[in-house]
């Protein structure tokens, strides 16, 4: 599945593609984030009730300009769906591991 969807970028269209092997995405209910001077990764992990283990399914890694977009972009959204839809809850408390030891920041 090829998708070209168009994006702007300083008055310039750009053609993303975006492949079959991600067309599906990956499910991912928790991210433990981390960083450096350089740099933020995210570790986006799939954790299930009951599984003592818990697996990073993706690994993404920012710039901090990208990292500050992100979160920008991530508001704005959240704000937009609950204009829409009502205001986002959370009512289940999580754990969170903190045994997991992602990567160690270095420059």
């Amino acid at each position: 599945m090829k998708e070209k969807k168009g994006s702007q970028q300083k008055g310039k269209q750009m053609e993303i593609n975006l492949p079959d092997d991600e067309a599906q995405g990956t499910y991912s209910n928790l991210v433990m984030i981390t960083h450096s001077p350089s740099e933020f990764i995210l570790d986006f992990i799939a954790v299930m009730p009951g599984v003592p283990k818990a697996k990073v399914v993706k690994r993404m890694i920012l710039t901090p300009d990208h990292a500050k977009r992100l979160a920008n972009a991530l508001n704005e959204n959240v704000r937009r769906y609950e204009d829409e839809h009502g205001m986002i809850t959370s009512k289940e408390k999580f754990d969170i591991p903190f045994n997991y030891r992602g990567p160690t920041p270095e420059a």
